[in-house]
C-alpha cells in the first residue's frame, strides 16, 4: 500500500509565495506542508530585484526581517529606478527621501541567496513541514479534498492545496484549466556580470526600453560584492511577431549599444545566460476552486511593466494563508469560499497591474514614451506614480481621485 501523508494545508513550491503563505499560515497557528521539487538552496532565474511590495509583505510578517535584510551582506539596498526612454533621456526616480539610519526601502539579491534566507524561517518554524527533492506528477480532486502524487509515488493529501510551483504550473494547467497565452506572457534572458561600469551610487536598477525590443526592456541590476544582474525581456508574441531570437539581441546591445557596449568592455560574464518564462499578469484569471488558491506565477501576476514578480507573489501567498484560514474555521473549501481569495488579492494588486498593462501599450510607441519620459521629468506627480509601482505604497487611493489625473495632467 502507497504511504500517504495527510495535512489540512499542502503547499507545491518553496519559492517566495509558498514560504510567505507557509510563514503566514504558522504565524495563526496553523499547520503546513511545503513540497518543492529542488533542495535549497537553488538557483532561480529572475532579475533578482526585491521590491518594497516585499519589505511591506515582510513588515505584516514580522517588523524585524527588513531590517535583517539591511543588516545581511548578501541584500543590498536599492533607493531607486533609472528609466532611460528610447531617445535615451534619463527619468531618475527615487523610491522616497532618504533619511538618516533608514532601512532601505527595497533590495537587490540573487534569488538563491533570498529563496534560501526565506525557506530557512520556513524550515524553523515548528508548523512547517518542508519536503524537498519531491516533484509532484500528478493530482486527483475528490469530495473531500486534492491528492498530490510525486514522481517517486509519494502522496499527499490535503484540504487545501495552494499552488505555487512557478511559471509551467502542472497544477495550474491540469487542474485549474489556466493556459499561457503569448500576449500575456514574457520571456526573460538573466546574466550575471561583474565589474560593470558606471553603476548608480545609490544602487538604483535600471531600465532601458530600446526601440528595438519594445514594449520589453534591457535591465542592469546592481548586487552585492560588485556584481550585476544583466538581462533582457520582451512580450512572447512581439517576439514572435519581430522574429527576435532574444540571446542575440542581448548579445548585440552588450556589444554594440552606444550607451551601453562602453560599460561593459572590461566586465566578465559569470556562468551562462539562462532563459526563464514571465507569466504577466496583464488580465484578470480565475484563480482559486474547490479545495485550491494559484498563488505567484502560477497565477500569473508578474508586473507587465515593470516585470515586478517577487513582491506580488509575497502578496498572493499572504492573502491565501488569510482565506485558507477563514475556510478552515468554516470547514467550507468549495469553490464558492475560495472565490473571496480572488476577490481580495485583486482588489488590492488590480489597479496597479491594469496601470502597468496601460504602460506596457504606451512604450509599445516610441514617440509616446520618449514624450511620458519628458513630461515625467518636469511632472513630480507622474514621477511620484511611477514610483509607487516599486515601493510598498497602495496607488488604488491615487487612481479613483480624479485630481490626480488633473495634477497628472496640467501640473
Amino acid at each position: 500500500m502507497l504511504s500517504i501523508t495527510e495535512t489540512d494545508v499542502l503547499i507545491i513550491g518553496g519559492g517566495p509565495a509558498g514560504a510567505s503563505a507557509a510563514l503566514f499560515l504558522a504565524k495563526k497557528g496553523i499547520a503546513s506542508v511545503i513540497i518543492d521539487k529542488e533542495k535549497f538552496p537553488r538557483d532561480k532565474i529572475c532579475g533578482d530585484a526585491l521590491s518594497g511590495k516585499v519589505v511591506e509583505v515582510l513588515n505584516k510578517l514580522d517588523k524585524t526581517l527588513a531590517a535583517e535584510l539591511n543588516n545581511n551582506e548578501k541584500f543590498l539596498g536599492s533607493w531607486g529606478v533609472n528609466f532611460f526612454a528610447p531617445s535615451g533621456q534619463l527619468l531618475r526616480v527615487p523610491f522616497k527621501t532618504r533619511k538618516q539610519n533608514e532601512n532601505a526601502p527595497g533590495f537587490i539579491s540573487k534569488r538563491m541567496d533570498f529563496d534560501n534566507w526565506l525557506v530557512e524561517k520556513a524550515k524553523a518554524n515548528e508548523k512547517i513541514t518542508l519536503v524537498v527533492n519531491t516533484e509532484i506528477r500528478n493530482y486527483a480532486a475528490h469530495d473531500d479534498g486534492i491528492t498530490a502524487t510525486s514522481k517517486d509515488e509519494k502522496n499527499f493529501k490535503a484540504k487545501i492545496v495552494i499552488a505555487c510551483d512557478g511559471a509551467y504550473s502542472s497544477f495550474a494547467k491540469n487542474l485549474a484549466g489556466i493556459a499561457t497565452e503569448p500576449a500575456h506572457n514574457c520571456f526573460g534572458l538573466r546574466a550575471y556580470y561583474r565589474n560593470v561600469a558606471g553603476m548608480d551610487n545609490e544602487n538604483f536598477i535600471e531600465l532601458h526600453f530600446l526601440k528595438e525590443i519594445l514594449p520589453g526592456y534591457f535591465w542592469i541590476f546592481p548586487l552585492p560584492g560588485g556584481y550585476a544582474n544583466v538581462g533582457i525581456g520582451m512580450r512572447a508574441d512581439k517576439m514572435h511577431n519581430k522574429k527576435i531570437n532574444l540571446k542575440k539581441a542581448f548579445e548585440k546591445i552588450i556589444k554594440t549599444n552606444p550607451a551601453i557596449a562602453a560599460r561593459f568592455k572590461t566586465a566578465e560574464k559569470i556562468g551562462e545566460i539562462k532563459l526563464f518564462g514571465l507569466p504577466l499578469g496583464s488580465k484578470k484569471r480565475k484563480l482559486s476552486g474547490n479545495n485550491y488558491m494559484l498563488c505567484g506565477d502560477a497565477a500569473q501576476l508578474i508586473d507587465p511593466f515593470t516585470g515586478e514578480g517577487i513582491g506580488n507573489a509575497m502578496m498572493s501567498g499572504m492573502y491565501a494563508a488569510l482565506q485558507a484560514e477563514v475556510c478552515l474555521k468554516q470547514n467550507n473549501f468549495s469553490a464558492t469560499l475560495m472565490e473571496d481569495y480572488d476577490k481580495a488579492l485583486y482588489k488590492r494588486l488590480w489597479p496597479e497591474l491594469r496601470l502597468s498593462y496601460r504602460l506596457q501599450q504606451l512604450v509599445n510607441v516610441p514617440s509616446v514614451f520618449n514624450y511620458v519620459v519628458r513630461k515625467a521629468n518636469s511632472n513630480p506627480t507622474l514621477r511620484e506614480a511611477i514610483s509607487c509601482m516599486f515601493e510598498d505604497l497602495d496607488v488604488r487611493a491615487r487612481l479613483k481621485n480624479p485630481a490626480f489625473y488633473f495634477k497628472l495632467l496640467f501640473s
